[in-house]
C-alpha cells in the first residue's frame, strides 16, 4: 500500500488542534491553528502517517492509498 494522498476531513468531527500528528510526523503535519498537511510533505513516511491518523483523537486525518480516489479510514 501506497500513500497517495492525506487530508484533512472535517465532515463530521473538527480538528482540536492537540498537536499529536505533528509530534508523531512532523515531516508531514503542523498545527499553527488547525492541522493541515504540508505542501512539501513527505509521503513516504507511510508508517508515521498512519500512527498519526490512528492516534487522532477525533479522527479527521483521511488518507488515500494506491491513487484510489477513495478514503482509507485507518481507526
Amino acid at each position: 500500500m501506497v500513500i497517495t494522498k492525506v487530508w484533512l476531513d472535517e465532515t463530521k468531527e473538527d480538528c482540536t488542534m492537540c498537536g499529536l500528528c505533528q509530534a508523531i510526523c512532523p515531516e508531514v503535519f503542523e498545527v499553527p491553528e488547525k492541522m493541515r498537511v504540508k505542501t512539501d510533505a513527505d509521503l513516504g513516511k507511510e508508517d508515521k502517517i498512519k500512527e498519526a491518523a490512528d492516534s487522532c483523537p477525533v479522527n479527521v486525518i483521511a488518507l488515500e492509498l494506491n491513487s484510489s480516489g477513495k478514503r482509507d479510514n485507518p481507526s
